[in-house]
């Protein structure tokens, strides 16, 4: 849950704004989906004297520049996206592109590289949402005021590069920053008693899932397809085209199943383990994880880098299958029920779910990486599998379908309920962590701005000069 009011001394309103700005514009201002229907109204600054402006360069900031129009456009994709523009004036959008754009020229400056692999790969998903919203790539085209696609998307590639090189800015400046216990506690108890945030009622929950077992014979037809998909890339087929035509996996078959990895990307053992051994334009063989069985093809190698587009398939689920498992889980409620086993040594026994068989079943929030799962904010479907189970009672087996199409049955239980409560240190510490560490990290990226304005040559025009920006971008 967001502070009630915490805004504490050291934390600069400006960098907060940024922040808040960046919730808006994380792959929308600088990909500048613009949608037609959509008209942003535009605060009272907009034009001194009502006169209609001629759009030309505003800024400029080391190798880029901002249009008046990419200030409309910024109002415009807010809009679009649900968000209220009331409160945003000229000059604090003007600020937000003016960030963007010191972040793209230092990443240039510090020699971060943004593949074209990565581009298309970007560039696939944008246009397959766009189109969704206007009906074709014609009127994209005739928005952006282009003569040609291909004018188009040379065009939007630049736009994408820009976006990416920015963003991988904002991850080099914060990925080391780190927080201490000590720190955490300082942080806490700078915070006025009638500051503190308020945190919304949460519930632990704990689960036991059984898998249908997959036949033999099904698990060899999606090796044989897989093969068959492999040998026409072999032959000259493209494997981003397939990936989009057949793979299961929703995170990145639109994108033609483009990955970029390390080995410390939370991909399961057994992916890594198959991507790192793969030698530039090689294709794995056909393998097995939890997910289903996938193809591996390694694009490109780049020290400890690796970018890969893969094809998931996961195996049809007979009906069999499915209640054997259903009634695999009643066996086990019902040894549950009559205290024969408890519900945590049931889930480290019986359920299939490696991620939380270990703990007894206990669900991790994916948001916070904490146990707890705040009710205004939990996912639906899960909400509504547990809102209305009373204190230790226990599910009947539940079938969850998973976002890939995976079938399960599940028991599932709540195993402790916080109702809403004034911030507490020892109760609510992982979330008091994740508030010092955003204070940090906005401090991190404060001194970093002080730093690189001053480095950098910068250029305002005309009325904008007049505006009172959050950063010094005038140099005053």
């Amino acid at each position: 849950m967001l502070l009630k009011k915490l805004q504490p001394k050291t934390i600069d309103y400006k960098f907060v704004m940024m922040f808040c700005f960046s919730l808006f514009f994380t792959s929308i201002v600088s990909a500048q989906e613009i949608i037609p229907d959509v008209v942003a109204e535009k605060p009272a600054e907009t034009h001194s004297g009502g006169k209609l402006k001629i759009d030309g360069i505003i800024a400029t900031v080391g190798d880029y520049i901002v249009l008046d129009s990419d200030i409309d456009k910024g109002f415009l994709e807010i809009t679009s996206q649900g968000g209220s523009i009331k409160d945003i004036t000229r000059c604090q959008m003007l600020g937000k592109l003016l960030e963007d754009k010191l972040y793209a020229h230092q990443a240039i400056q510090d020699s971060i590289i943004v593949s074209d692999a990565e581009v298309r790969s970007m560039m696939e998903e944008r246009l397959n949402y766009m189109i969704q919203q206007v009906g074709n790539i014609d009127k994209v085209v005739a928005y952006y005021k282009k003569s040609s696609v291909e004018e188009f998307k040379t065009y939007f590639a630049d736009i994408l590069k820009e976006q990416k090189l920015a963003s991988e800015m904002r991850d080099k400046i914060v990925k080391d920053v780190e927080i201490t216990p000590e720190e955490v506690r300082n942080f806490f108890k700078k915070i006025p008693k009638d500051e503190l945030p308020t945190f919304g009622a949460e519930m632990e929950v704990a689960q036991i899932v059984a898998e249908p077992k997959v036949s033999k014979e099904d698990k060899q037809k999606v090796i044989d397809r897989l093969n068959a998909i492999r040998k026409d890339v072999l032959e000259g087929s493209s494997f981003a085209t397939k990936a989009v035509l057949y793979s299961q996996d929703p995170g990145s078959a639109p994108n033609g199943g483009y990955y970029k990895m390390t080995r410390k990307t939370p991909f399961v053992k057994e992916f890594k383990d198959v991507a790192f051994s793969l030698q530039e334009g090689e294709i794995s063989q056909p393998f097995e994880t939890s997910f289903g069985f996938h193809i591996i093809m390694v694009d490109k190698i780049k020290g400890q880098e690796v970018e890969l587009r893969h094809i998931l398939i996961a195996p049809v689920v007979s009906e069999s299958a499915l209640k054997d498992a259903k009634e695999r889980l009643a066996n086990v409620r019902a040894k549950i029920m009559n205290k024969e086993i408890s519900f945590a040594d049931a889930a480290r026994a019986e359920s299939d779910e490696k991620e939380t068989r270990a703990n007894g079943g206990t669900l991790v929030n994916p948001n916070t990486q904490d146990t707890r799962f705040e009710l205004t904010k939990m996912d639906p479907t899960l909400y509504g599998q547990v809102s209305n189970l009373k204190d230790d009672e226990i599910s009947q087996p539940l079938l969850n379908t998973d976002d890939r199409g995976k079938k399960t049955y599940k028991l599932i239980t709540v195993t402790n309920r916080i109702d809403e409560h004034t911030a507490d240190y020892a109760k609510d510490y992982t979330k008091i962590k994740e508030l010092a560490l955003k204070e940090k990290q906005i401090n991190a990226i404060a001194k970093w701005f002080d730093a690189k304005i001053k480095d950098t040559y910068i250029k305002i025009i005309g009325e904008y000069r007049d505006c009172s920006f959050a950063n010094n971008w005038l140099k005053k």
